[in-house]
């Protein structure tokens, strides 16, 4: 079984129980969790996609701005907002690891005057919201320069820790001293806030970038242990990075959630016959080095949400074909699935004829609801879910979430 069945009862589960409402429950504790599915957005930091929209905005413009997305999520029906707090091996609490993000002041390293985790955390919960603080282990930055990074940074005082690849920097999975480096820097948001869940989404060992090599080598030379093939070696770093994380977290603080959204196919079945009736050009398994059909098996996460970032019928991978596929990965696991959903493309005239029609991701739901192991679904990103550039967002709740619902646990 999963995580999920060895969870305790935190205060807010209590306060269901007791029948005291999302909204009033105290804004320091986790929300209760009542209702039948999750309805998530993500919040995304990194090079101010969402939030904030701008670097350089004082403390109390930041502010509003993300109270704002907050409440586009409660005007939506949603009950969950996947918030990205390290976005780049930097922090948007007061970290001891790690600087401050230059998402805030423009300025890596400088105090924003405020403490954005904290906030959202207590705001998210005031409005009956879930908060899920969402990681990215490795990246350390979208550029190659170690030069750029303030003088204190962990990978300047390590140098030997960084991989430069495909025009960014990024911590070297293979040496055990960054695994748990990276876990440290994580559990430390987890230690200090009432967060619902720890987050993480598709990037492990980089995506392939044509013409260029990952070199580790030299770490594969060193720390390779039993291994022959560098693939399994890899993988076997990204299994270790998963289940260690996943007993600090509920070491931490128990039954905060451990979830996992990678890109949704983990191997085409022309690979693997094991694998879903897709022709992508990636395959996690094999191009990341993330197993994450391991992860659910074994039960190390508590909830998955695939990227299934396609429409009905596209032809390399079918959402369709997928759902499903995933639906049968988590049955009888314990392990929760939640869909991840590509409302960045509603409406986009680059993405085809499927994505201009404002009921496209309806019909996902739609689809979705015939899987009974389907728990919810997560849409990206804040800026759509506010701006809903041809209405498929309105869509979606007209259809399917006629009230608000607390997410179930």
């Amino acid at each position: 079984m999963g995580r999920m069945s060895r969870r305790v009862f935190t205060l807010g589960a209590a306060l269901a129980l007791a029948g005291v409402t999302a909204g009033d429950a105290v804004a320091g504790e986790p929300v209760p969790r009542r209702g039948p599915a999750l309805r998530g957005m993500w919040l995304a930091s990194v090079a101010n996609r969402d939030w904030p929209s701008k670097p350089g905005l004082t403390p109390a413009e930041q502010r509003a701005e993300l109270l704002a997305h907050l409440d586009t999520a409660v005007a939506r029906r949603l009950n969950a907002v996947v918030f990205q707090v390290r976005p780049a091996a930097d922090a948007l609490w007061p970290s001891p690891y790690e600087p401050w993000s230059e998402v805030l002041t423009g300025v890596q390293g400088k105090d924003p005057g405020w403490d954005p985790l904290g906030t959202a955390v207590a705001e998210a919960h005031r409005r009956g919201l879930e908060l899920h603080a969402w990681f990215n282990p490795y990246r350390v930055a979208n550029h190659t320069d170690p030069g750029r990074l303030v003088p204190t940074h962990p990978a300047r005082r390590h140098p030997e820790w960084i991989v430069p690849y495909g025009g960014k920097l990024y911590y070297n999975p293979g040496l055990p001293e960054v695994r748990r480096f990276v876990q440290d820097a994580m559990v430390d948001a987890v230690k200090k806030y009432a967060v619902d869940a720890v987050h993480f989404d598709d990037y492990f060992y980089p995506y392939p970038v044509p013409g260029q090599t990952f070199d580790d080598d030299a770490t594969f030379a060193a720390h390779g242990g039993g291994f022959t093939d560098k693939a399994a070696w890899r993988r076997d770093n990204i299994d270790r990075l998963v289940r260690e994380m996943a007993q600090r977290i509920e070491k931490a603080r128990p039954g905060v959630r451990f979830g996992i959204s990678p890109f949704a196919v983990w191997r085409n079945r022309a690979t693997d016959p094991r694998g879903s009736d897709s022709a992508a050009g990636v395959q996690t398994y094999d191009d990341l080095h993330a197993d994450t059909r391991k992860w659910v098996r074994e039960g190390w996460i508590d909830y998955i949400a695939p990227q299934v970032y396609w429409n009905i019928g596209f032809a390399a991978a079918d959402y369709a074909k997928l759902v499903p596929w995933w639906a049968d990965v988590v049955r009888g696991t314990g392990v929760r699935l939640y869909i991840g959903e590509a409302l960045y493309k509603a409406g986009d005239p680059a993405q085809g004829t499927a994505w201009q029609d404002p009921a496209e991701l309806s019909r996902h739901l739609t689809f979705a609801d015939s899987r009974r192991e389907v728990r919810g679904h997560i849409y990206f990103s804040a800026k759509e879910v506010g701006e809903d550039r041809i209405g498929a967002m309105a869509r979606v709740v007209a259809d399917h979430y006629t009230r608000r619902v607390t997410p179930d646990s």
